[in-house]
């Protein structure tokens, strides 16, 4: 987000924190999302409610009739500041509440001590989804019926991740708001990281890694970026030695097909 929006989220973010201690995280997550999807839904009601001519006090006087006694107190608290807000475009109001719902569901699972497990699941699920093309397509498919892909994700993680994990990939499958559900994934896991103020490093690798090399790869990274590091590693086949890691939009290769490839772009410049 940019401009009048970065600031405006900032606002409902303080809000946010403020009244998400005393909340049941995983309902205060429910919710928020639950808002997000109406508002995509309803397009008259998202103009109305980030329509810069009307007053905050209008916008949120219009929200509390809505959904006060359907939602949460803590819920209402953190909506009634987004529409009270400003936005640089409409859409932004919806994106901040997915964004918040995320959050809470972190929060939820950081208290939990399982936010490491729910940032592997994240990124395994989406794995699992980009190498199996008809899992994808079930999950994807515009015209399948809501109930049919939650029974279809309940058979195969419940039980088997964290309820968070569930929670979140549930909501992108069902609710993608024009992403590809890999996108979604890969946003909600930087998302989920942000819970501790963590990078994100996907590691391609020719074998798994031992929990030695994890650590000293996590010791240097941290190092190198001053900041605390958590690493998805994706096995790759194709990789011919060494290891090639992923940071936003920087990557470092150690690969020998990556030297190969640098050897030939210079040869060709």
């Amino acid at each position: 987000m940019r401009g009048l929006s970065r600031t405006s989220l900032a606002e409902v973010e303080e809000r946010f924190n403020a009244v998400a201690g005393g909340a049941d995280l995983g309902t205060l997550s429910d919710e928020l999302f639950a808002v997000a999807d109406l508002l995509d839904r309803e397009h008259g009601l998202r103009r109305a409610l980030s329509d810069p001519s009307r007053s905050g006090e209008q916008k949120a006087g219009t929200i509390r009739a809505l959904l006060t006694g359907k939602i949460s107190e803590a819920a209402l608290a953190t909506v009634e500041t987004a529409v009270s807000a400003r936005w640089s475009r409409a859409g932004d109001l919806a994106d901040v509440l997915e964004r918040l719902g995320v959050a809470a569901a972190a929060a939820e699972a950081e208290s939990q001590s399982r936010l490491d497990e729910v940032e592997d699941e994240l990124f395994r699920f989406g794995r699992i989804v980009a190498a199996n093309p008809e899992l994808r397509r079930a999950l994807t498919d515009a015209g399948a019926p809501e109930a049919g892909k939650q029974e279809l994700l309940r058979g195969l993680l419940d039980g088997k991740v964290a309820p968070t994990s569930l929670r979140l990939i549930n909501q992108l499958v069902l609710h993608p708001r024009g992403r590809s559900l890999e996108t979604g994934l890969e946003e909600v896991g930087h998302l989920v990281a942000q819970q501790r103020r963590r990078l994100v490093a996907v590691v391609r690798t020719a074998v798994e890694l031992t929990d030695a090399q994890r650590r000293r790869l996590v010791a240097w990274l941290s190092t190198s970026y001053g900041r605390d590091v958590h690493l998805n590693v994706e096995v790759d086949k194709r990789v011919l030695g060494g290891f090639s890691v992923r940071i936003g939009d920087e990557i470092i290769d150690t690969t020998i097909v990556g030297r190969i490839e640098e050897v030939r772009r210079r040869l060709a410049g």
